[in-house]
């Protein structure tokens, strides 16, 4: 071979290689077709060493065996017993290193739960229920309980709740002092509380606002449990399938491993009604109209003394049931044009020793949108209508007219298609001076005329803006609903305009009812039908063990029961200091669909399903966070592609 086909030879060979070593460089990772790395990262060294005793180290350090990242360390990541000052978390390469900044405790075990924070650089593979032990005493403490916190109101999952023991057994061990004993709820409610040592405790939930793990806040979030907790284990056995692949069992082994119980402790959790009373705001949105808010109802109204004006008589007051949020309606054009009302109020107030006492405040009341302002926008639109008129008058599409009218507004609230169990409702935007009703015309369709026919009309009684008109509603009959110019008048003067509406009741066949044997239920309780979003759309007492729901429209819908101790027809929240734990609320396990003309009857056992299992998922607002997809269940995806 001469010298020169030699060297174009060799050169080839040369460029053949470095395509493949290029091809090799570009297709770093799993080839395609190929599987995904499934192990997660193995603890390969630790300082000090698991389970070490006597230990004085508050700088720990846990080493793998490949480089790792640590996902929600915040949220994940929980050192028990609770650090007042929270730990420094940091990773560095394989290594995760915690210093715990609080003096360490004597003769203590303390474990690090990271949850399934810690997980391999490349594929993501968690290390899952991972924690890290130590104990500066000659023991390590092992036993854990571990359980769910559900919100007491509505049986959703509390996440991020924190969980806590106390050995303390006295009650104001949950409002002086920290959790002994620490775990934090994920995302289905469920905790573990690890490193425990023998003996009996009270254990609480909280949601920490101020992070001190004591309950001090009245805002926070808590829950708590009469009875005592006793952490137990015991060996027991536990089948452990090895699978060949992802459709086919190789064998099914039986395995000890310890029992630590209880492990199904149930905590609802509630917040507590405010109890302190202060006035929240004040203001006057518009000259006729001042309002109060308070944080907590009370019995009695505030009483008001105008400074530079006559108060007597000069009010149309209205208030929420409960009297924490009243609205005061001027009555005189001369107070109400002042730029500001000059008053002294005194209501009831919550004093440092948590008593109702008087207390007076000295207010100055300017309106945000004052009278000059309210006058130009009227003139405007009077000048805005006389600009359209010429136009209109040029174009000769019309002669002469009046200007717009300015009527009162009102909201009647009366839909073509009518529900038997509804009256109509009339709202009006300010309180009403007149209000004829003779000019109020409630007929019934008989064959193809129209007859007049009884009705009643109520005031609500604390307030001069809203009324309820009552009939005798028959299903599959029109009815319509004429009410008459200048019916009404405002309390500052402007009208109403004729208002006609046409109503037809629905059949009886497109309803469904529902009938629910609950043997159960306490003789307190009240069933709540829900609808998808999870609110209420009917409710009814269960009398001797039965509630009867009838004109249910056709629809899916779920079932809620709560114990109505005190008889108020609410749901009402705990109180600690009276250790008086939220009402009880249990929820139907399956949604329920209601086809027209059917009437279903219902068995519904409350305990059937454990509390913690019987809110639908579907209803479910707190959903558990996904499942990460780890390189096993994608590894498990492609030998599902390959077998098709």
């Amino acid at each position: 071979m001469d010298r020169k086909r030699l060297i174009k030879k060799w050169t080839g060979g040369i460029v053949f290689v470095l395509l493949i070593v290029l091809y090799s460089c570009a297709s770093i990772g799993t080839p395609d077709g190929g599987m995904y790395d499934e192990t997660p990262p193995k603890v390969i060294k630790t300082s000090p060493a698991p389970y070490a005793v006597n230990s004085k180290n508050k700088k720990i350090s846990i080493e793998f065996d490949e480089y790792i990242k640590l996902e929600k360390a915040n949220e994940k990541v929980v050192v028990s017993p609770p650090q007042l000052e929270a730990p420094e978390i940091k990773v560095s390469g394989k290594k995760v290193e915690v210093e715990l900044m609080d003096t360490l405790k004597a003769n203590t075990t303390y474990t690090i739960d990271f949850s399934d924070a810690i997980v391999d650089n490349n594929e993501g593979n968690p290390l899952g229920d991972f924690a890290f032990t130590f104990s500066t005493g000659e023991a390590i403490d092992t036993l854990q309980v571990s359980g769910t916190v559900l919100d007491a109101s509505n049986l959703e999952p509390v996440k991020g709740m924190l969980v806590g023991l106390y050995s303390n057994l006295a009650d104001s061990a949950f409002v002086t002092l920290p959790f002994e004993r620490v775990a934090r709820t994920d995302s289905k409610g469920r905790f573990t509380i690890r490193g425990i040592a023998p003996g009996t405790y009270h254990i609480y939930g909280l949601m920490d606002i101020n992070q001190n793990f004591i309950f001090d806040q009245k805002t926070e979030m808590i829950a708590f449990t009469d009875e005592m907790i006793v952490p137990t284990s015991e060996l027991a056995i536990k089948p452990d399938t090895i699978w060949k692949d992802t459709l086919t069992i190789d064998t099914v082994k039986q395995v000890q491993y310890t029992h630590f119980m209880p492990d199904n402790i149930v905590l609802r959790a509630f917040k507590e009604a405010p109890v302190t009373r202060y006035m929240v705001k004040n203001e006057r949105l518009l000259p006729p109209k001042f309002s109060f808010y308070f944080s907590v109802p009370a019995d009695t109204l505030p009483t008001v003394e105008g400074l530079n004006f006559d108060e007597r008589n000069a009010f149309i007051i209205e208030h929420s049931l409960h009297n924490d949020t009243v609205h005061y309606w001027i009555k005189d054009s001369l107070v109400y044009n002042l730029d500001t009302l000059a008053i002294k109020v005194s209501y009831l107030f919550t004093d440092t020793l948590g008593k109702l006492v008087p207390r007076t405040d000295t207010l100055e009341l300017a309106a945000k949108t004052n009278r000059a302002k309210l006058k130009k926008e009227a003139e405007q639109k009077l000048e805005d209508w006389k600009k359209e008129l010429k136009k209109k008058k040029r174009k000769g599409e019309m002669n002469d007219t009046l200007p717009p009218v300015e009527f009162l507004k009102v909201k009647v609230d009366a839909p073509s298609a009518f529900d038997l169990t509804r009256n109509v409702t009339i709202d009006f935007e300010e309180p009403l001076s007149v209000f004829d009703t003779a000019a109020i015309h409630l007929m019934q369709k008989v064959d193809t005329l129209w007859h007049d026919i009884p009705y009643e009309i109520e005031k609500n009684e604390r307030t001069n803006r809203n009324y309820t008109l009552y009939a005798e509603w028959r299903p599959e009959q029109e009815y319509k609903l004429v009410i008459d110019s200048l019916a009404f008048t405002g309390l500052y003067g402007a009208f109403s305009d004729k208002i006609e509406q046409t109503m037809k009741v629905r059949s009886l066949d497109e309803y469904s009812a529902l009938f629910l044997n609950i043997p159960k239920a306490d003789s307190s309780a009240v069933v709540e039908v829900l609808n998808a979003q999870d609110v209420p759309v009917r409710q009814a007492k269960v009398v001797n063990g039965r509630a009867d729901i009838y004109f249910l429209q056709p629809g899916k819908y779920y079932l809620r029961l709560f114990n109505d101790h005190n008889g108020n027809g609410v749901w009402d929240t705990g109180l600690y200091a009276d250790k008086r734990q939220a009402e009880e609320v249990y929820y139907y396990p399956q949604p329920l669909e209601l086809k027209a003309m059917w009437e279903v009857e219902q068995d519904w056992n409350l305990d059937a399903v454990p509390v913690e299992k019987q809110k639908p998922i579907d209803i479910t607002k707190q959903k558990p966070e996904a499942e990460k997809k780890t390189a096993k269940s994608r590894n498990e995806e492609r030998m599902r592609e390959k077998n098709r």
